[in-house]
């Protein structure tokens, strides 16, 4: 092990199983990244410059080890002709799911991420990144998982209802969703980017049953698709995903973020001692609302729970209105568990 590692070397050391000098900090920050850097959460969303910017100047305050191209769902939604309009203090907002009102998929068209403005600007982000950035740090590119974009594009409520009622479609409407992930993916690692997020926030919703019989084929032929790349892969469920992680056990991510609904311990028994956790103190609690002795204990209590194969996460998106000195408490160095230590 070097004496001290760039960001990047971090990272890689702990995926390959290796001692790294700390542990990888891997937040994910996005209004509070722009907020950081007197901007808003609308010009952050639409302009891959002022992203960029924001990431990287917090990981330079804060000590992060990964700058992301996360901002909001909608890339590839838009992608697939959804209107999107821009707020200045939340998120982008979806105006018409295009297959809400009809769920015809022959009026879905396949986006081209080179061409597709939302998606395009993603794409630009990493190149950006890997311009200013060089190999300092990871760099993390991002798609939707098929549940997420599936629900994005049908609507939440009548995709839930596809599960139940006509799977065949709901299985039909992921593959769509898989092509475009895995299209989009390639276009973001052809810029520079060596790790892939998937985020499949919905399918915490859905019974290990559905889960395993219908979304959990379409993670694994993207997942699949993705190692194929060579680049690293990270999954993103939001929520409470304990039933669902002996079929989550079964996709070979290499990095699976964990909410603070999920024992780390629970999570490393089902998934074994080859992957890489992340997570999970509570966001809002405990990050946002402190104090930073909290914050340091909480992290440091992770790490021993998940073993040797960590990184420093809160259990989702860091909280706008986070105190900047709670933020350094998370992300402060922490040596890493001993050897053998499997948290098993």
């Amino acid at each position: 092990m070097k004496a001290t590692l760039t960001s990047r070397e971090r990272y890689l050391t702990v995926l390959r199983g290796g001692q790294p000098d700390f542990l990888p900090r891997i937040p994910i920050l996005m209004q509070f990244a722009a907020e950081y850097i007197g901007s808003n959460y609308g010009a952050f969303a639409s302009d891959h410059r002022v992203l960029v910017e924001a990431n990287l100047r917090c990981a330079a305050d804060f000590g992060l080890d990964q700058v992301s191209t996360i901002s909001d769902p909608y890339r590839e939604t838009s992608g697939f002709g959804a209107p999107i309009e821009y707020q200045r203090d939340s998120g982008p907002v979806c105006l018409e799911p295009p297959l809400e009102g009809n769920p015809d998929l022959v009026r879905l068209p396949r986006p081209d991420p080179m061409r597709a403005p939302r998606m395009r600007d993603r794409i630009d982000a990493v190149r950006l990144y890997r311009e200013r950035a060089g190999d300092t740090y990871s760099v993390l590119g991002w798609i939707e998982g098929p549940a997420a974009e599936a629900a994005d594009l049908r609507g939440v409520s009548n995709f839930l209802m596809d599960l139940l009622d006509d799977p065949d479609y709901a299985r039909d409407l992921m593959a769509r969703c898989v092509a475009t992930g895995i299209d989009f993916a390639r276009a973001q690692v052809a810029a520079g980017a060596d790790t892939i997020g998937i985020g499949d926030a919905v399918a915490s919703q859905v019974s290990p049953q559905v889960y395993e019989a219908l979304i959990l084929p379409q993670e694994r032929a993207l997942v699949s698709a993705l190692r194929a790349m060579g680049v690293f892969v990270r999954l993103h469920i939001c929520g409470n995903i304990t039933h669902l992680l002996p079929g989550i056990a079964t996709l070979g991510v290499d990095i699976l973020d964990v909410d603070h609904l999920v024992s780390l311990a629970v999570a490393r028994r089902a998934v074994g001692p080859a992957v890489t956790l992340a997570g999970n103190v509570d966001p809002v609690s405990c990050v946002m609302r402190g104090p930073a002795e909290a914050v340091r204990a909480a992290i440091t209590a992770c790490a021993a729970a998940a073993g040797t194969r960590f990184m420093v996460n809160a259990g989702c998106e860091i909280p706008a209105a986070t105190p900047p000195a709670h933020l350094r408490a998370l992300c402060a160095p922490l040596a890493p568990p001993a050897v053998g230590c499997d948290g098993l």
